[in-house]
């Protein structure tokens, strides 16, 4: 009798990420990768960016083509749902009934749009930015309106303003909070972009929030909680992520705020790990439980995970980093900068190309870069090697971060 394969839930770059190291680390056994979705495994980042402006076709989203996983003899198994895990018997079972064993079992499950609330929230000209099929609704709808409200002032929100923004099309944008992008930057870049966008066109309003959507002889009116009714041609919802963390917490592992893992992208079933955006995470250069929603942290933690399941204990220490692109601003994040007690301005906000770097109880815990991408990679290796600079020596624009790294 053969051995049962190792299954990886999740077709995203975590997903990928796993079977692509597990055979570069040497594991010769069957592979099974399974994805929700009916299409080839694919990039999500650019789902707000140029494919939302249609200079990028579905295909060129694709991180491989079909002939590589025939070459890494991993069985792809698409649009299937599991629906749930029975880890006494080491199997899975499909919506559909069908069971499949396991020896190790991988989740990257990702998350899912944390859907808007409200009165008129499901009518159909309410769009969401995550998986191809939103991408590919939002792209053809955006050809027939000339209005576009958007709610939230995160990555998503922003980023599809600036290219319905570049599509010529009249952008509202909401965000409850008093500035934008609150969770991941400082006020001072929170304000750059505020006025990035306005100088672009786009109707901020902060402080704001939606409290209902009816539909008017085709037109969506947005009933809002400061000022009049917003009459628009649709509007898109880009208020965070909710992990998917459902089928590991019916399995009975813990969950909070994602599938509980340790250093190792281990839970608490040793033949079980997880990694990416469904995870909450013991984290070895933050030295907290964190869970973080970026490319980034998909691919490195993913690598932790496919090592523990060959039993190779290797601890989950990177740096994060993130980015955003908006306009011509590129927006590049190193480290975890909020909350911090002291930072300092390398260059200068009005030139649109500066950093704000940020320290905690004396030490450098983060920045963020706009169009700097050489103080953007000079901090994460200071980050990575744990240098202690001071804030003179990074305001100081005559000295070379590069070179304070590599000292």
């Amino acid at each position: 009798m053969s051995a049962a394969p190792f299954v990886v839930i999740g077709a995203g770059q975590a997903g990928l990420q796993v079977c692509d190291s597990l055979r570069k680390l040497g594991y010769a056994g069957e592979l099974v990768l399974i994805g929700a979705e009916a299409t080839l495994p694919y990039q999500r980042p650019p789902l707000s960016k140029k494919f939302l402006a249609g200079d990028l076709e579905a295909e060129r989203l694709y991180f491989r083509p079909a002939t590589y996983y025939a070459k890494l003899d991993v069985t792809l198994l698409l649009d299937r749902e599991v629906h749930r895990i029975d880890r006494e018997h080491h199997a899975i079972e499909f919506t559909d009934g069908l069971r499949l064993a396991y020896a190790k079992l991988a989740l990257t499950t990702g998350a899912r749009v944390r859907p808007l609330q409200g009165p008129g929230a499901d009518c159909p000209d309410v769009f969401y930015v995550r998986t191809l099929d939103d991408g590919l609704r939002l792209r053809a709808r955006l050809r027939d309106v000339s209005h576009v409200t958007i709610v939230g002032g995160g990555f998503i929100g922003l980023e599809v303003a600036a290219m319905a923004r570049s599509l010529g099309k009249e952008v509202v944008l909401l965000e409850t909070l008093d500035r934008l992008m609150a969770r991941a930057v400082s006020p001072a870049v929170s304000a750059y972009f505020a006025d990035l966008h306005r100088a672009h066109g786009v109707d901020l309003r902060l402080a704001c929030g939606v409290r209902g959507l009816e539909t008017d002889a085709g037109t969506l009116r947005v009933s809002i909680s400061q000022g009049p009714d917003i009459d628009t041609g649709l509007l898109v919802a880009g208020i965070g992520v909710l992990p998917n963390a459902e089928l590991a917490v019916d399995a009975g592992l813990e969950g909070r705020d994602g599938i509980v893992v340790d250093v190792h992208a281990r839970t608490a079933d040793p033949d079980i790990v997880a990694a990416g955006d469904c995870t909450l995470h013991d984290n070895g250069f933050l030295a907290r439980q964190v869970r973080l929603e970026s490319v980034q942290n998909a691919v490195d933690q993913a690598k932790i995970a496919a090592a523990s399941m060959l039993g190779l204990a290797e601890p989950y220490v990177q740096v994060p980093w993130f980015w955003s692109d908006q306009y011509d601003a590129k927006l590049q994040m190193a480290g975890i900068g909020m909350p911090f007690d002291e930072c300092v301005l390398r260059g200068e906000r009005a030139s649109g190309s500066f950093s704000m770097f940020y320290f905690r109880a004396g030490r450098l815990v983060g920045a963020d870069s706009i169009n700097r991408p050489v103080d953007h990679m000079a901090c994460r290796k200071l980050l990575a090697q744990g240098t202690i600079v001071s804030p003179a020596e990074l305001g100081r624009e005559d000295i070379d971060l590069m070179q304070l790294a590599r000292t």
